[in-house]
């Protein structure tokens, strides 16, 4: 697997600074789940596991919108078997696991102790190594919408590259984390 000089450079330059992440943010959270290829309807499932940094929220202006850095680490299994056999003869088969290294913000809105508040909105850029039906360019982005609980988490989460290469047919996956 060929991986290109800048995303070699950009992941090295992460993993040194990914230590010293977990001790600068408000909260770290592992992540757990389960990736469907296309749409969960399609039925081409997959493992998923991510751990995810949150830094301390910011306020935009005066309003109850607040923001805060996100940074992502993660990995999709590869697909193996019979029901995967139509895409073995593509350019990108299925077969390879995806790792992806995000970074972006997350939004809430509310007051601090509105019921609605721990709601968030997630918008990041990825890099990934492993390119996939799912995955087929080294960029994407990820939305996540979830609920985020004082020590777990919910979301909904898609990866895709907006269709700007094909084949785009991204990753849908509803995660589950615990956080510290």
């Amino acid at each position: 697997m060929r991986i290109h000089p800048i995303t070699r450079g950009l992941i090295a330059v992460l993993m040194c600074a990914l230590p010293a992440l977990p001790a600068m943010a408000a909260r770290f959270e592992l992540q757990g789940g389960v990736s469907y290829m296309g749409s969960p309807s399609d039925g081409y499932s997959s493992p998923a596991a991510f751990g995810e940094v949150i830094f301390e929220p910011n306020p935009i202006g005066s309003s109850h919108f607040t923001w805060s850095p996100d940074v992502t680490v993660g990995w999709i299994g590869g697909r193996t078997g019979n029901t995967y056999a139509q895409f073995n003869a593509d350019r990108y088969t299925v077969r390879n696991d995806a790792f992806v290294l995000a970074g972006g913000v997350r939004f809430h809105y509310g007051p601090t102790y509105a019921w609605y508040q721990p709601l968030f909105l997630s918008f990041q850029l990825a890099v990934h190594a492993g390119r996939t039906q799912a995955l087929s360019t080294v960029y994407e982005f990820v939305t996540t919408v979830g609920y985020q609980g004082n020590h777990w988490s919910l979301g909904i989460r898609h990866i895709s590259n907006s269709s700007f290469h094909e084949p785009n047919r991204g990753e849908t996956m509803a995660v589950a984390g615990i956080a510290f």
